[in-house]
């Protein structure tokens, strides 16, 4: 799997916290991204996390003192700032922010965050204290003066502290932090674009305990969110029964069935430019719904089920006046090419994605045919956050010819 940190350097800066230990799972995970990182760490770090830590998860030597002759020219500051794609400052306790602030460069940290070149290294900053250093105007202020300066201030979250108290100053988890990198680093090309996005099965009630569903997992659609929201688009997910987290940024509905993913996606469809519908809807449904759960009478007769058609969600927001760039996916178990060319004729949109059901369906992998009018592409198998990026970016492109 491919990350827009693959290849990226990263400076990883520690100042004195507890939050420290988050840090230790921010560098595993950047790495596994594909990223070097080299870790720093101020005098005060050190006495909540061991520089062995980040060493041993970095593969790298931690930088610890301004003064240390182990580089060739005695400059890490200058090195390692001359290096990064970007400087993370994570934990910043409430002293790191205020000599930040002030353009001070008495340690490691602060004199690195100085001497970094402004137009190729950004400084972001994690902040991580107590809730009354964090609402101190002292604080705020340098927090302002961060920002006025051109620094990210990501964070803080609120919750519960290692004093004790509640509220706001407890620094991002690692995995928030890693993926607001993912975004930073990610090429806005839908920038402004509002996206409405379908994912997962349906559930068609039968009785108040059965119904009838399919295998979709909702990954291809949650992993095509993520990778909208990181190219900068405005992202609204309408998700049917799945167990998958939110992504980041992104705003999620949940409904169950056809009907109630259909009213969900009406009425926002026509406040958005682009409409991606990649939820497994059921054809049909129970024409009704028994009012208590359908007994065995001693028969061996199975109760007799009339259905109804469910309404195509994808035809009737493409039929809409103004109607929304309309993407659809096709999980097809034969003919994936017949089958999904006649989808989007019948339907009447500009782009098919489709694949083989029965080959993908919970997997975390999966190969895409992707079909318009002047015929196909295939995306051979890979992983479907891989894939879900080549679906943005081709869908930035047909935009941007729009």
């Amino acid at each position: 799997m491919t990350s827009t940190l693959t290849g990226r350097h990263l400076v990883l800066a520690l100042s004195g916290g507890i939050a420290g230990y988050k840090t230790a799972e921010l560098v595993r995970l950047l790495t596994q991204a594909g990223a070097s990182v080299q870790v720093m760490m101020t005098e005060a770090a050190c006495q909540f996390i061991t520089p062995v830590t980040m060493q041993a998860l970095s593969g790298r030597p931690v930088i610890l003192d301004q003064w240390d002759a182990s580089a060739p020219n005695n400059m890490h500051h200058i090195n390692a700032s001359r290096e990064a794609d970007a400087m993370l400052v994570a934990p910043a306790s409430a002293d790191m922010i205020a000599k930040l602030a002030l353009g001070r460069a008495d340690d490691i940290v602060s004199l690195t965050a100085l001497a970094r070149p402004l137009e190729r290294c950004p400084l972001i900053v994690a902040p991580a204290m107590n809730r009354e250093l964090w609402a101190h105007p002292a604080t705020q202020r340098n927090v302002g003066q961060l920002r006025a300066d051109g620094a990210q201030v990501w964070g803080p979250a609120a919750g519960s502290q290692a004093c004790g108290e509640v509220g706001d100053g407890r620094m991002l988890e690692a995995a928030d932090l890693a993926e607001r990198l993912e975004a930073w680093f990610t090429p806005q090309r839908l920038a402004g674009v509002r996206v409405l996005i379908t994912a997962g099965p349906t559930f068609e009630p039968i009785d108040p305990v059965r119904g009838i569903t399919n295998r979709s997992s909702g990954k291809m659609g949650f992993a095509i969110a993520q990778a909208a929201q990181r190219a900068g688009a405005d992202v609204t997910l309408v998700a049917g029964p799945v167990a998958l987290a939110t992504p980041a940024g992104v705003r999620r509905i949940d409904v169950q069935s056809a009907q109630e993913m259909l009213a969900a996606v009406l009425p926002l469809a026509p406040e958005h430019r682009v409409f991606i519908a990649t939820a497994a809807v059921a054809d049909w449904r129970p024409a009704t719904i028994a009012e208590h759960k359908i007994k065995k009478d001693g028969s061996g007769a199975a109760p007799a089920l009339a259905f109804a058609e469910n309404p195509d969600i994808l035809a009737t927001v493409a039929a809409l006046p103004g109607a929304p760039y309309c993407v659809g996916f096709a999980a097809e178990s034969e003919k994936l090419l017949e089958h999904a060319q006649a989808k989007r004729l019948r339907k009447g949109i500009p782009l098919i994605v489709a694949n083989l059901g029965p080959a993908t369906f919970g997997r975390d992998d999966n190969a895409l045919l992707l079909i318009d009018a002047d015929g196909a592409r295939e995306l051979p198998r890979a992983p479907k956050t891989d894939l879900a990026r080549h679906l943005i970016d081709e869908l930035a492109q047909r935009l941007h010819r729009a």
